[in-house]
């Protein structure tokens, strides 16, 4: 049986960008990472460490309880991770330029871990870490195309504003898809535009009891 990360090791790898995986490390904690598989060094300069998919599976798992000692000694890591808004977030993240700035920044790094995770090196289709994250990935390639995601007050009674009608991506009974909902046949024609394009496969539905339109999308593998 693989012995479980050190301590230390576990803060850098806890520590990884949440969308690409990059880590910062001393040049040792990364090297015994590659040993254990964990990790990959990028062949391309500045040759940057990323988490393999069993790094990923460790990161996503529950720690494990650390000595009083090891808690008290480790350095805290920053709290702030990147989120993509599915829609309805009663405390959504700041708008306005810095907020573009970093979901650009988000997918620019998600097109990078598709070129170094995919097989081929294909950045036009879905990677493994999208897959094991259907909601937050579909999210991000509609916030990065400008769609709008609704506010809290979308489908209350006297909800308003004006993110109050965008789109709201949600977790389907159907394996390996998401449902994304919007207020018009509009805005989901639009989002099913954006998911193709991010290689997503997209097509629209009708609940049969409240007959309201929504997308079900999946990742395309081919």
């Amino acid at each position: 049986m693989t012995r479980p990360p050190t301590a230390a090791q576990r803060r850098v790898i806890d520590a990884a960008d949440p969308v690409t995986g990059r880590l910062r490390g001393t040049e040792a904690q990364l090297a015994a990472l590659v040993g254990r598989g964990l990790a990959f060094r990028h062949p391309r300069p500045p040759h940057d460490h990323f988490l393999t998919p069993a790094g990923h599976r460790i990161r996503e798992a529950e720690p494990e309880a650390e000595p009083a000692a090891a808690v008290v000694d480790a350095p805290r890591a920053e709290t702030g991770v990147f989120t993509a808004r599915v829609g309805g977030e009663e405390d959504p993240p700041d708008g306005g330029p810095s907020r573009v700035r970093e979901v650009h920044s988000a997918w620019q790094g998600l097109l990078e871990l598709r070129r170094m995770t995919n097989p081929d090196g294909a950045v036009d289709r879905p990677c493994g870490w999208e897959r094991t994250h259907l909601v937050q990935a579909a999210a991000l390639a509609l916030e990065a195309a400008g769609h709008l995601p609704a506010g809290a007050d979308a489908g209350r009674p006297g909800g308003g504003g004006t993110d109050a009608g965008g789109y709201r991506v949600r977790a389907s009974p159907q394996p390996d898809a998401i449902a994304v909902q919007g207020p018009d046949e509009e805005t989901l024609r639009a989002c099913a535009a954006t998911l193709e394009k991010a290689g997503w496969h997209a097509s629209e539905h009708t609940d049969p009891r409240s007959r309201t339109r929504y997308l079900l999308a999946s990742p395309r593998r081919v």
